[in-house]
């Protein structure tokens, strides 16, 4: 065992897994206490009235080999929210451990910590140099509570890339002390390479993905845990049973397909198109005071009546995320990138 485990909770290091009913596809299921018989609607391939593989493998492969690394070394879940929540579970002893985040950055991760009971460590980003990490006060603030340090790249809200080099230097200094955890959400609309790339080389890092943004997937509820196979253990202790549906596995199976794979990444440039345009755009009317860079399929931007803005897009029946109550985000609304009609739309309403 090491250092990876030995940072857990001791009573996850010794938990027995849930048993599930055996996976035996091949034979006739009276083990399981299913309905022999599928809904009047199901027209799934597999059939709803059956449980789904407890841990999807041909899921788990097919993730594997989209994000290049070994099946080991992939956990499918519901999304990045599961993951956050697994990780936080695993690691952090209530009322004792820490997590430690760079604000404004994803909620989610404050929230599972705090639901687990873990206090928060908040290292904001660097808004005078367009919300960079500070590597260096990370390191400082770190305490030996300090279980997972959280990053978002790109970040969500700002949709600023975080400086690869940085994050790498914090992995290296991290290594034996705690697990740092990225978030990859948006990755695919940004011009970097994923950091999955380094896992085997930094043992403290754990890399997020998710099919939610740039497959289209987000009802699905498919993301995945990317880190060394000794931590995906520990978190498939406690993931639940059949954690993604079998609706969810079909969907992505055919979703990662290589025509629909073709189209996502078609799709995935035209929404780099339309944020580009969009930014000028934006940039260029009188009620902007700024349209923050993005890597994302969103801006981040700062209006000089951030009320009235939102206001006047809703009267043309387009929702906008405020973000006022983000006390480094007094003025801004992140806006999420959609069709050229409506962002023309969006345009003309707050023109």
């Amino acid at each position: 065992m090491s250092w990876l485990s030995e940072l857990a909770r001791a009573e996850i290091r010794d938990l027995k897994a849930y048993q599930h009913a055996s996976w035996e596809p091949g034979l006739v299921r009276l083990h399981a206490n299913e309905l022999p018989w599928r809904a009047p609607l199901d027209d799934s391939e597999a059939g709803l009235n059956r449980y789904p593989e407890p841990h999807p493998h041909e899921l788990a492969a097919r993730l594997a080999a989209l994000y290049g690394v070994g099946a080991d070394w992939v956990l499918p879940g519901r999304g990045s929210d599961e993951a956050i929540d697994l990780l936080t579970r695993c690691y952090c002893r209530a009322g004792i451990d820490a997590v430690l985040i760079t604000p404004p950055t994803f909620g989610m991760y404050s929230v599972a910590a705090r639901i687990q009971g873990a206090s928060v460590i908040s290292v904001p980003l660097r808004r005078e140099q367009q919300f960079a990490l500070d590597a260096g006060a990370v390191l400082a603030a770190m305490t030996p509570q300090v279980k997972l340090v959280y990053l978002c790249s790109p970040n969500n809200p700002t949709g600023n890339l975080l400086e690869r080099g940085a994050i790498l230097e914090l992995a290296q200094a991290l290594t034996g002390r705690a697990l740092l955890v990225i978030d990859e959400a948006y990755v695919e609309f940004s011009e970097t390479t994923s950091l999955a790339a380094e896992l085997a080389n930094y043992p403290a890092l754990v890399v997020l993905r998710t099919l939610s943004k740039a497959y289209g997937l987000a009802g699905a509820r498919c993301g995945v845990v990317l880190a060394q196979p000794e931590i995906i253990a520990l978190l498939q202790k406690v993931i639940q049973p059949y954690a993604v549906t079998q609706l969810s596995i079909e969907a992505v199976l055919r979703t990662l397909q290589p025509e629909p794979m073709a189209t996502a990444a078609q799709r995935v440039a035209g929404i780099v198109a339309e944020r580009d345009a969009l930014a000028r755009a934006l940039g260029a009317q009188r009620g902007t005071v700024r349209v923050w860079p993005s890597a994302a399929n969103f801006l981040l931007v700062d209006f000089a009546d951030a009320a009235a803005a939102l206001a006047r897009s809703r009267a043309a029946g387009l929702l906008l995320r405020d973000l006022r109550a983000n006390a480094s985000l007094p003025q801004a609304l992140r806006i999420s990138v959609g069709s050229r009609e409506q962002n023309q739309q969006l345009l003309a309403s707050l023109s």
